[in-house]
Order: structure tokens, then C-alpha cells, then sequence
């Protein structure tokens, strides 16, 4: 018996859309309209992300309206797409890493689960958590290079737009993600790419995990507390059915509440792993990367524990709006990649 049949037979008054496993995609399919779709997400919500890494880094408070005044008055609208170049290059790979692992994964050990006895939304949530674990582990391997150039390239404005605002920062002047990728490499060799890797990892997968379980389980609870309010009959008038409204109203609401604890979770470690990203320490006149201790100590000194929630605002909304449109997308791409019934096995 697969996830997928007992989610079936779980939703006899209500039909809840069953989810689509990995063997009923058309992988090219699949790739192909993910790739564009998520580029186009990755565009509009980019500014956000160049915000909340700017207040991250920077050794005081500064607000999301003064930090996205000084951008626009000295750099102009340019300032908020630094690094996006870079960042769709490597978003393309680790979003088809991330979906590969996330789709065979959850499809796998939602069978095994289903098998041992759980009961369809235990098995529904451990399928997620599990897929969101290995999704994001297997996706940081492309993403924390792309993920540190693409940040050197995002904060290396904040010279003009403020001063003094990063003294740390690099002082490297890059040209474009290419120059910055041989800089970095020449300067502190390939592990210069990696710098964060185990806080990205240590940061991303159990914040994976708890999303897609909560995803799961809130996507559940609001269609069984909700969802008669939601359908309409179907044909024969013997099941209510929802139509497309109500499946995005609830894939985005699951979405929203599933980003909000995650976000506040997680916050102190993404704050530390932008800075060990970015920002170098100086002795004897040389720079070299910071530490996890000495970056904490920083910012303790800073501005205390709250000087680890810089930046929270924009990275929440960044997470809540990522969320819900990746979600919706993400969702309406499986249901548009689908093959035919007689293409894959019952």
C-alpha cells in the first residue's frame, strides 16, 4: 500500500487531492517549467533577500525603510538585484537537486511508513520531514558556493550606501559572480566556497524537516476542519470535491503557518551563517575568515541575543511569501507535469 492510496482511503466524505508521486512525473516536464517557474519566484522575492542579508551583516540596527532608502538614493534599483545573475545560476541545479531528493524520498519512505502501520497523516508528516532533510542536505552542496558569492556580491554596495555600515566586509571588489569566484578560490582556495557549510547545513535541514512536517500536517487539519465549507459536489453528489480557489487558499495558508515558527527557530543560525559567509576578521593587518565563536561574540557585543534577530522582518516575509508562492507552484508544476493515467503503475 503507497502513501498515496491511503490518502485515498482517508478522505471518503471530503476528497482531499492526493499527492503525486515521484513515478508519476514527467521528468523533463518537470525540470523544464520548474526551472522557469521558480527563476520567475526567485526574481520578485529577491529584493527581500538582499535586504535582511544587508541588516545582517551590519554592526548596528538599522531599519528595513532607511536600509532600502540609502540603497535606492546611492546605488538606485540595481542595488537590490546585486548577485541575482549568480544566484539564478545556481538556483537552477540545487532547485533540481532539491526537488529530486525531495520527491524520491518522500514517495519512499511514505510507502515504508504506510507499511509499518502508521496511520496515513503520521506517515504523511514523517514522509515530509524525512524529504525535507535529505532535499536540503543534497541541495546545500551547489547552494552554499552560489550562496557565498552571491552574498559578497549583495553587501559590497553597502560602502557607498552607508558609511562605515560593514567594515569587515571583504576588501575584495568584484566585477561580476565570476571574478568574485576566482577571487575567492585565489584568496582562500576551494574551502573559501564553503565557508558556513556545516551551519547552512546545520541551519537548512532541520529547518526543512519541521516545514514540510508542518506543511503536511496543517495542510490536513485545514481541509478536515474546513474543507466541507470549501468543496462542492461532485457530478453524482456523493463527495464534495474542491476546486482550484480553495486548493491554493489552503496550499498558501499551510504554507504561511508552517514559515512562521521556522523562521523564528532558525533566525540566530542564519544570521551567524551570513556573516561567517561574509564578513572576514582582521590580525596583524591580514584578513582571514571569522570563526562561529568569534562571529556570536561579535554580535553578542553588538547588540546582545537581539543583535541574532537582525533582519528578522524581511526574512520572515521573505519566508512566509517564498513559501506560499514556492508551495503554490511548486504544487500546481506537479499536477502540470503529470503523466497520464495509463503512463505509470497503479
Amino acid at each position: 500500500m503507497s502513501l498515496r492510496a491511503a490518502e485515498k482511503d482517508s478522505a471518503s466524505e471530503i476528497h482531499i487531492p492526493a499527492d503525486i508521486d515521484w513515478h508519476m512525473l514527467d521528468k523533463s516536464k518537470f525540470f523544464f517549467l520548474g526551472a522557469a517557474l521558480f527563476s520567475g519566484v526567485s526574481a520578485a522575492l529577491y529584493p527581500i533577500v538582499v535586504l535582511k542579508t544587508r541588516q545582517q551583516v551590519s554592526p548596528t540596527q538599522i531599519s528595513c525603510l532607511k536600509m532600502s532608502c540609502a540603497m535606492m538614493r546611492h546605488e538606485g534599483p540595481r542595488g537590490f538585484y546585486r548577485g541575482f545573475g549568480t544566484s539564478l545560476m545556481g538556483t537552477i541545479p540545487a532547485r533540481a537537486l532539491y526537488m529530486t531528493a525531495l520527491e524520491v524520498t518522500k514517495s519512499n519512505v511514505g510507502t515504508v511508513t504506510v507499511r509499518l502501520g502508521f496511520s496515513d497523516t503520521t506517515a504523511m508528516a514523517i514522509a515530509n520531514a524525512a524529504a525535507g532533510l535529505s532535499s536540503a542536505m543534497a541541495a546545500q552542496l551547489v547552494w552554499t558556493p552560489i550562496d557565498v558569492v552571491s552574498q559578497r556580491l549583495m553587501v559590497q554596495g553597502c560602502s557607498t550606501s552607508s558609511k562605515n555600515i560593514l567594515p569587515n566586509v571583504s576588501s575584495y571588489k568584484y566585477s561580476n559572480g565570476l571574478d568574485a569566484f576566482r577571487k575567492i578560490v585565489h584568496a582562500d582556495g576551494l574551502r573559501g566556497l564553503y565557508r558556513g557549510f556545516g551551519i547552512s547545513t546545520l541551519t537548512y535541514a532541520p529547518s526543512n524537516a519541521v516545514w514540510w512536517a508542518s506543511y503536511s500536517v496543517a495542510h490536513r487539519l485545514i481541509w478536515g476542519g474546513f474543507g466541507c465549507y470549501m468543496c462542492k459536489k461532485d457530478e453524482s453528489g456523493s463527495a464534495n470535491r474542491p476546486d482550484c480557489r480553495a486548493m491554493l487558499a489552503v496550499q498558501g495558508l499551510s504554507a504561511a503557518m508552517a514559515s512562521g515558527v521556522s523562521a523564528l527557530i532558525t533566525m540566530p543560525l542564519d544570521t551567524v551563517k551570513t556573516r561567517l559567509q561574509v564578513l572576514d576578521a582582521e590580525e596583524n593587518g591580514r584578513r582571514r575568515p571569522l570563526t562561529i565563536l568569534q562571529t556570536v561574540r561579535n554580535l553578542v557585543r553588538e547588540g546582545g541575543f537581539a543583535a541574532c534577530y537582525r533582519g528578522l522582518g524581511p526574512r520572515w516575509a521573505s519566508m512566509s511569501m517564498s513559501a506560499t508562492t514556492m508551495v503554490t507552484t511548486y504544487e500546481f508544476l506537479k499536477r502540470m507535469s503529470t503523466k497520464s493515467q495509463g503512463s505509470y503503475p497503479s
